[in-house]
């Protein structure tokens, strides 16, 4: 196999085709070996051209509310009064450094994403 750089889509697009070749291939093999090339490439190529940014902070606090029921009140031993974490939901009000300290310890909420946008 001519394993290249990748420059364009269209070089993607034939790597993914030669990956097509040689994905299930036996460890030790060369074809093993041209495997993992062609995988290291086309991920230095995505990330390059196609960068995955972290979730917006309250997206991500409100997909954890959804993906645990939780309501409002129940932010309030992470964020404050009701009316703080009100404000915080519409964006009146930045999260502090505790916010997000309580918000990654009680909910694994990643860092990653509560500290997103941050200057």
């Amino acid at each position: 196999m001519n394993i290249k750089p990748i420059h364009n889509d269209e070089d993607l697009h034939e790597a993914f085709l030669n990956l097509e070749g040689v994905y299930q291939a036996k460890e030790g093999t060369p074809e093993a070996d041209d495997m993992e090339i062609l995988v290291t490439l086309i991920e230095a190529y995505e990330n390059r051209n196609y960068p995955i940014s972290p979730p917006d902070p309250i997206e991500a606090i409100k997909f954890r509310m959804d993906q645990q029921g939780l309501t409002a009140r129940d932010l309030e031993s992470f964020i404050g009064s009701s009316g703080r974490v009100s404000e915080v939901l519409n964006r009146k009000r930045p999260l502090s450094l505790r916010m997000i300290k309580r918000l990654h310890e009680g909910l694994n909420i990643p860092y990653e994403s509560l500290l997103a946008n941050v200057a």
